[in-house]
């Protein structure tokens, strides 16, 4: 991993699309890349960010609703249970809310920044963090939650998301259009 300032990618970046790489080792770099992930995210009044997010191509992830700050390096859900719809809206598709059915609880195995073994079970919001998440590790937006109707009333933003993409940061109003950011 280079030395770069890290910022929020935007639909139309290649790098949401790709598969994330699980990380085989964890080294101090990769500890001081999830604190800073976690810094933006704050920054960003997110509850959730992966690192595809930030252009890093790892399976790696921080989450915090409130209740204290996750950092997780190559999280799995090895369980769910139940269902829930929830309101989205995506720091990396700002100005889109998506309706998502998600399991209502899961359970999650990973590698806390120190490469011990964890294992949560969690539920409601914080299930919905984590596998809005984990999507990003596998390549997956919210817009592909989306009925062909609606992507087509959405089409207009993300085309200008794509456009936008490439360098440029978008102003705070443009970020905030959802109750819930991850």
């Amino acid at each position: 991993m280079n030395k770069i300032k890290l910022r929020i990618r935007f639909l139309g970046d290649d790098v949401l699309r790709k598969k994330a790489k699980p990380i085989q080792e964890i080294t101090q770099e990769h500890r001081d890349r999830l604190s800073e992930m976690a810094r933006l995210m704050y920054d960003s009044s997110g509850v959730g960010l992966a690192a595809p997010q930030v252009g890093i191509n790892k399976r790696m992830l921080v989450a915090d609703i409130g209740s204290g700050l996750y950092k997780l390096v190559n999280p799995k859900i090895v369980k769910k249970e139940g269902q829930q719809v929830q309101e989205e809206g995506c720091l990396s598709v700002p100005g889109v809310c998506v309706k998502v059915k998600r399991a209502k609880k899961i359970k999650l195995e990973a590698l806390d920044e120190y490469a011990d073994r964890i294992s949560v079970e969690v539920e409601d919001l914080l299930a919905c963090v984590f596998q809005h998440e984990i999507d990003h590790l596998d390549g997956k937006l919210i817009v592909d939650y989306t009925s062909f109707i609606k992507r087509v009333k959405i089409n207009k933003k993300i085309k200008e998301l794509k456009k936008r993409s490439k360098d440029e940061e978008l102003p705070e109003s443009e970020t905030k259009s959802c109750k819930l950011q991850l």
